[in-house]
């Protein structure tokens, strides 16, 4: 290789360079032959396999603190799901299959059901095929998947990186990350800031290299052939943050969580997170065969608002339909069902199952005291935004607003604020419609660079209305946990601003360090730029 230059998506701000060290490519998929002789005894081996794969997980965890421990727990308490190892053991009495075959072929299903899902529950894929390869690893006496031991300071390059392997990643010894595939939302890129490891994704490319070398910019996405010294200028590392979301002039811009969950909840109450931005309810619906009942979700919902009694929390109804299937739902097949029946356009054809979650999320909100708004997924009209507003209002909840994750809608922000009590800004999936490229998809992952200037000039549009009507705006989108990001949107008349825990204090100082002028001249350059690298250069300058 001569002076290699490539190109990939900076997900973690920092330089570095180093030699390389290539993580092994994942497991393949293990034969289903021959059939075991004595299958009760094959499938007797699942459970204990499991059992070693989540105590090295635990042991792991107990060495970590913070976002890394709660990763290598879950996954722990994955490998030790009953329900994965009740399918693989049920493949083996059944169908005769060896368990090492078995659980690749339970952990596929869950896999699909989740890539099915979409968005923030399809990147959660990845923690499955980790889990499936570590145990499937343990049945064939084979060494764990994963990142190698590091004798020395070194450059990871990957295909992609399990969470598990990027929590127990040892910033001392990592200069940096480089994976093939991954995009700007995944776990790896989130994980990678909160450790301060300068990070590329998406690298197209840089497997089929062979480079001893690599000297990596986690703020422009190039990567490129260096000369093997040793050099590091990560980010700082952890940051000084009170708790408040104010700029040095004292202009406020609330600093939000993003959960999933009542860990993720717990997690960023503990963080310092003044609210919640984006309250997913996916996680009571996913596995369900049958509908929730109204107290079943009421339980679901306040096991999460518990940690933020007193404070916001903006909860975002079922995000569900033909590309997100719920069994319940029972939705007709579509030819393209990430642009058919799915968020709020669900509610239209079956509003009864709409209105018992505003009704649960009603009842969860004075059980816990928590601040609770709601809002509505995947609106396009004015219409739809109204038709939402009054059945939450119907339901007894005060506050509602919609999500603007369509291109639509941003363009119809005025008519849509004229109906509704904020909106809130989806980055991930507006710049995924934005430039009809799935966010999944590694070969596309730069058309979904949260600076894409387009994007930028899209969301401040929405901010000038927002300035304009009085009507508050938020961010949930990964976007928002971009230090720098935080400023330009500032900038651009966003009043809120919804992360990862993980990411909570570096932007929450970020933004005490500068002043509202000094966002509104960034926002202006960046809007301005040409491309993603030339709107980062523009937003430092007034820095």
């Amino acid at each position: 290789m001569s002076s290699a230059r490539l190109s990939g998506v900076g997900v973690s701000s920092g330089r570095a360079s180093g030699p390389v060290v290539r993580v092994a490519e994942p497991l393949g998929e293990p034969p289903a032959t021959p059939a075991p002789a004595d299958a009760a005894a094959e499938a007797a081996r699942i459970r204990p396999a499991a059992d070693v794969v989540a105590q090295r997980l635990t042991a792991r965890a107990a060495t970590v603190e913070g976002d890394a421990k709660a990763v290598l727990e879950t996954t722990a308490a994955m490998a030790a799901d009953p329900s994965l190892l009740a399918q693989a053991e049920k493949l083996v009495t059944d169908e005769g299959l060896p368990a090492a075959r078995a659980v690749h072929q339970a952990a596929g299903g869950f896999i699909t059901m989740l890539q099915n899902a979409g968005g923030y529950m399809a990147e959660r894929a990845r923690d499955v095929q980790d889990v499936r390869d570590r145990l499937v690893a343990e049945l064939l006496g084979l060494a764990a998947p994963g990142v190698p031991d590091l004798a020395s300071p070194s450059v990871l390059v990957a295909r992609d990186l399990a969470p598990a392997d990027t929590a127990g990643l040892d910033p001392s010894k990592v200069l940096a990350l480089v994976t093939e595939e991954g995009g700007p939302t995944s776990h790896t890129a989130i994980l990678a800031r909160s450790l301060g490891i300068p990070a590329v994704v998406a690298c197209r490319g840089i497997l089929a290299l062979d480079p001893s070398s690599l000297a990596v910019d986690g703020d422009t996405g190039v990567v490129r052939e260096s000369d093997g010294v040793v050099r590091a200028a990560g980010n700082t590392g952890k940051s000084t943050w009170n708790g408040v979301g104010i700029l040095r002039d004292g202009h406020r811009v609330k600093v939000l969580g993003n959960v999933g969950s009542p860990a993720d909840a717990a997690a960023a109450a503990a963080a310092g997170a003044e609210g919640v931005g984006l309250f997913r309810t996916e996680f009571c619906f996913l596995s369900a065969t049958e509908e929730p009942t109204v107290e079943e979700q009421r339980k679901a919902y306040a096991a999460v608002l518990a940690p933020f009694a007193g404070k916001p929390v903006v909860v975002r109804t079922l995000d569900a339909g033909a590309d997100k299937p719920l069994a319940f739902l029972d939705p007709e097949p579509e030819p393209n069902p990430a642009l058919g029946v799915r968020g709020v356009r669900v509610a239209f054809d079956q509003p009864e199952i709409i209105d018992r979650q505003l009704e649960a999320i009603a009842l969860a909100a004075k059980d816990t005291g928590a601040d609770v708004s709601v809002m509505a997924p995947m609106v396009a009209t004015a219409a739809e935004a109204a038709w939402f507003v009054k059945r939450a209002r119907a339901a007894g909840i005060a506050r509602a607003g919609v999500m603007i994750e369509i291109p639509a809608a941003a363009l119809t922000a005025r008519e849509i604020a004229a109906v509704v009590d904020f909106v809130s800004l989806g980055t991930n999936d507006l710049a995924q419609y934005l430039f009809a490229a799935d966010r999944q998809l590694g070969a596309v992952a730069a058309l979904n660079d949260p600076w894409q200037p387009a994007l930028l000039r899209l969301i401040k549009l929405v901010g000038e209305v927002g300035v304009a009507t009085g009507t508050p705006v938020g961010v949930c989108g990964e976007a928002a946990a971009d230090p720098l990001l935080a400023c330009v949107l500032t900038g651009m008349g966003v009043t809120s601003l919804s992360m990862n825990h993980t990411a909570l204090a570096t932007v929450g100082a970020r933004l005490a360090s500068t002043s509202l002028d000094v966002c509104q001249l960034a926002a202006r350059g960046a809007v301005g730029a040409h491309d993603p690298a030339s709107a980062k250069i523009a937003a430092r300058a007034p820095h």
